[in-house]
């Protein structure tokens, strides 16, 4: 039984174990469905929605938005529809370091949405700096150090602001997203790293630690529901 308390660093499958591009992105789909079920995308679109209404976007370019570890990109295709419906102009990038994740995205993303799909470690694109550094169910796969240099690169970087959207650690969640997995009959991979994902997961006090470590003031650490922690950075 994991110790809530704290967080583990028990590998996951996706990490770790050597697939052919079929299994993965069979992974990625059934992740996908995972995040639509467990309304994942909300506390994105609700960053967004209060940078649109807060006048916080640009009025002569697009928003340049760059999502770290995009993985197979429904993220980014689920905020392209909520700022097609709002006339907000995007300009999209998906940086991940498997190269089967930006094939998996574009074979997904209709022809003509405003994203580009890299294999890269997003920190050291070149280039003009992003408005907008965000990730989903990103940070939880990083050790503390790694993720202390990604808060202080987001923090850097971000003209406007950024978002961590990732999960609670909590004995229900873990429980009962093992459960609802085996049920769904999710791929195994699914089965077996959800539960993990939560284990390494934050708590605020976790969260707290991480962001004095990494410099960054002025972060606000939001729950939201069902079981995500998410730290929204607006630049005032």
């Amino acid at each position: 039984m994991p110790d809530f308390g704290r967080r583990t660093l028990t590998p996951e499958l996706m990490d770790t174990e050597a697939c052919d591009f079929e299994t993965f992105r069979a992974c990625l789909v059934d992740l996908a469905a995972v995040n639509r079920l467990t309304l994942a995308y909300r506390p994105t679109l609700a960053f967004f929605e209060r940078l649109r209404t807060e006048g916080r976007l640009p009025k002569d370019r697009p928003l340049r938005v760059l999502d770290v570890g995009s993985g197979y990109g429904d993220p980014l295709r689920v905020l392209a529809r909520w700022a097609a419906r709002r006339s907000v102009a995007l300009e999209m990038t998906g940086a991940d370091l498997n190269p089967f994740a930006a094939q998996a995205a574009a074979d997904a993303t209709p022809p003509g949405l405003p994203i580009r799909w890299l294999t890269a470690n997003a920190l050291d694109l070149p280039g003009d700096p992003p408005d907008v550094v965000m990730s989903s169910l990103f940070a939880h796969h990083l050790d503390e150090d790694q993720l202390v240099r990604f808060l202080g690169w987001s923090e850097r970087t971000a003209r406007v602001g950024w978002l961590v959207n990732d999960l609670q650690r909590h004995w229900f969640a873990y429980y009962g997203f093992a459960l609802l997995a085996r049920l769904m009959r999710w791929h195994r991979f699914v089965q077996h790293d959800g539960p993990v994902s939560i284990a390494r997961a934050f708590k605020a006090k976790d969260w707290r630690a991480l962001l004095a470590s990494a410099g960054v003031v002025d972060a606000r650490i939001a729950p939201r529901f069902p079981f995500r922690l998410c730290i929204e950075r607006v630049r005032p």
